[in-house]
């Protein structure tokens, strides 16, 4: 399975930061995968930001969820990050990432930048 992230690496503060991850390889509704936003500020670890199931249930960690959106396409074989009210602090290297019974595997990340 391969996952490539694709969105603005350029975001302004109060927007919102929309990212997509495209999978090949293998399908999105695969039963048991889970599939992921992860991100790592500058200087910082990383921080899981939530996930879609193979069923389209979301999952999202508790400091972000009233921001965060995570959807998909499965015609097109996607999954979408949304985030919104962004500031900053936002910035980070956003990475998908992709949970099956047998390992995970990770897209390459892209850098988002939040600024004016």
């Amino acid at each position: 399975v391969q996952l490539q992230e694709s969105g603005p690496g350029l975001v302004t503060p109060s927007q919102t930061l929309s990212l997509t991850c495209t999978v090949s390889g293998g399908s999105i509704t695969t039963n048991y995968y889970y599939w992921s936003w992860i991100r790592q500020p500058p200087g910082k670890g990383l921080e899981w930001m939530g996930a879609i199931a193979y069923s389209g249930s979301t999952y999202y960690t508790p400091s972000l969820k009233s921001r965060t959106s995570i959807s998909r396409d499965t015609s097109k074989n996607q999954f979408t990050l949304q985030l919104s009210s962004v500031t900053p602090e936002d910035s980070a290297v956003y990475y998908c990432r992709v949970v099956a019974p047998y390992g995970d595997h990770w897209g390459q990340g892209t850098q988002v930048t939040v600024s004016s």
